[in-house]
């Protein structure tokens, strides 16, 4: 039986606590003070510990942390999570980025606290046939490839997706993020229940609480019949945050609650509401830089990156992009009507030479555009030029170790957006079809390289 460990000095929350979790099955050790807690561990290694940060002697926290960082001493693989008051958060985050696992707020939601206390033993447990785990997701799934980088990630997915743990998903703009997130769900234990899509950085800060928790009807001017919210409708399921990096500062407070204890409040109805989500989050944005910039805060990040799954860029994956080209083109032919097209040997080549600031997205733009205007049923490297845009031979490169030793990854993506800022004199739209790229994404990367635009 998994013995977890309870640490506080409160015995009300012990007792609790412990009755809790001998219901669900788990064999309990309660402790009140730091050192009964070391003693304990330093003989014994818990399957878990939950742990609050203050306790009698202080009220700063100083004393939760120096046991959390003793304990990881005895015990780094052990799980600890956090127990904090609501406006001791940031003590919380302190924990976290000392090793903690998790943390919960006082008063605790029963449900979520289970939920994550069987999120941090799954984790715990070491992976079993993740080769073959990750041969089935990509069989059920639409992604498409079996580079050594992207099979590190859907490993990753494999062991990770049958848990409630929030996961972060990384990665520049058309990598496939939304793909990574289905993924998840469709291999999760709440594959049969909704998965709700929203994206953050469409919702304007006035109409936030609405999108997201629901209004009643004459709660505001225009609310002219109820609405039901999007964490409402996932209930149960999986709700899949994308651009959460563009989130308005003021509402990432009212994000971070929902996520820290599962319960809301539709407007015009002040009734509490509970919620049971599974929460995957994405952004294309350096979420920690943000941080330290004060553009995102620091408590929201930890609660919504329990793990992280970076994805790859097309460059960083170039045995894919024949495979990609080649389900790009039956889809084509599928949706169309079309009869198959075959790609000469100089056209893969071509294609597996391109830079792609848009990865995946401007591959597929390319490949669907060329198809369409050529009209031939096979094609060759000078039909994808003439179809689209001409290309400096300088641009292209076999790999990585071929390019310019002075010449960066991030100096390769700033000349193929001048060349096609060039290409379409400016034109923002065109230019960001070209590239495969949202004219929100590519304003983002206009201000990144320091390039002078007119809009």
């Amino acid at each position: 039986m998994l013995m977890i460990l309870i640490i506080d000095d409160d015995i009300s929350v012990r007792s609790s606590l412990s009755f809790m979790l001998k219901r669900a099955g788990y064999e309990i050790t309660a402790v009140s003070t730091p050192r009964e807690a070391i003693e304990l561990v330093r003989s014994v290694a818990p399957s878990l510990i939950l742990m609050d940060m203050n306790y009698s002697l202080t009220t700063t926290g100083e004393e939760g942390l120096t046991l959390l960082k003793q304990v990881k001493v005895f015990r780094p693989e052990v799980p600890v999570i956090l127990m904090t008051a609501w406006g001791s958060i940031q003590l919380a985050v302190q924990g976290m980025q000392a090793g903690a696992f998790d943390f919960i707020t006082k008063p605790w939601n029963n449900a979520a606290l289970l939920q994550r206390i069987e999120t941090a033993l799954q984790l715990s447990v070491p992976p079993k046939e993740i080769p073959q785990e990750a041969s089935r997701i990509l069989i059920r799934s639409n992604i498409i490839g079996r580079s050594t980088a992207l099979t590190e990630v859907l490993n990753t997915v494999a062991r990770i997706a049958r848990t409630n743990a929030s996961i972060l998903i990384t990665g520049e703009s058309g990598t496939g993020k939304e793909l990574i997130a289905e993924a998840i769900h469709q291999n999760s234990q709440r594959s049969k229940q909704p998965f709700v899509k929203v994206n953050l950085g469409g919702i304007s800060q006035s109409l936030f609480e609405s999108e997201m928790f629901g209004h009643k009807k004459g709660a505001f001017t225009d609310a002219v019949t109820d609405r039901v919210g999007r964490f409402e409708l996932a209930n149960k399921g999986t709700i899949f945050l994308d651009e959460i990096g563009d989130l308005d500062f003021s509402c990432q407070v009212k994000l971070l609650r929902v996520l820290q204890d599962q319960t809301f409040e539709v407007l015009g109805d002040s009734r509490p509401r509970k919620v049971d989500v599974r929460v995957v989050s994405a952004t294309n944005a350096d979420l920690r830089r943000m941080v330290s910039e004060h553009t995102f805060r620091e408590d929201l990040f930890y609660r919504i990156n329990l793990i992280t799954i970076h994805l790859p860029a097309l460059r960083e994956r170039r045995e894919d992009i024949p495979l990609l080209v080649r389900h790009f083109a039956d889809r084509q032919a599928e949706i169309n009507g079309l009869p198959p097209t075959e790609f000469s040997s100089d056209a893969i080549d071509y294609l597996s030479r391109l830079p792609y600031p848009g990865n995946i997205r401007e591959l597929k733009n390319l490949v669907e555009r060329t198809i369409l205007i050529s009209g031939k049923q096979v094609l060759h490297a000078s039909d994808f030029d003439a179809a689209n845009f001409r290309r400096d031979e300088s641009a292209i490169t076999t790999d990585t170790a071929s390019m310019p030793t002075d010449l960066t990854l991030d100096e390769l993506e700033r000349q193929a957006i001048l060349r096609v800022l060039e290409q379409h004199k400016g034109n923002l739209s065109q230019v960001a079809a070209t590239l495969g790229l949202s004219r929100a994404a590519l304003y983002r990367r206009l201000e990144k390289h320091g390039i002078n635009y007119k809009a």
